[in-house]
Parts: C-alpha cells; sequence; structure tokens
C-alpha cells in the first residue's frame, strides 16, 4: 500500500467515525424526544451499522492482523 492510498483510507476512516459518532448522537436526541418517526429511527439506525461495518473495514485494511 502507498502512502496515498494508506493516508486516503486514514482520512475516509476520521470521517466515517465522526460521521458514526454524529449519527449516534442524533438517534440519542430523537429517541429520548419522542417525536420522531419510528421509520426514521430505523433509517438512522440501519445507516450508523453500515457506517460501522465499513469502519471495521477500514481499520483492517491499515491494520492487518500479524499472525506470528
Amino acid at each position: 500500500m502507498t502512502k496515498e492510498e494508506e493516508a486516503q483510507y486514514g482520512l475516509e476512516l476520521a470521517t466515517k467515525r465522526q460521521e458514526h459518532s454524529d449519527l449516534n448522537a442524533a438517534i440519542d436526541t430523537l429517541t429520548e424526544s419522542h417525536v420522531a418517526d419510528r421509520m426514521l429511527l430505523q433509517r438512522l439506525k440501519k445507516r450508523k451499522l453500515a457506517l460501522k461495518d465499513r469502519i471495521v473495514e477500514l481499520e483492517n485494511i491499515l491494520l492487518p492482523d500479524i499472525i506470528a
């Protein structure tokens, strides 16, 4: 992996982590307010799960398991 690719993956990882954190805060706020519709919450949670999957994928690319 080149330094450029590594930097690109690192930037994407940071962006996805921030988006995941923002979604988590939004979901918590909407849940506490009791005014959000269930479909919106489901969509947000599904997006959050997809982000988490991509975060794990990027972490595996950047920090591969080393079998000793």
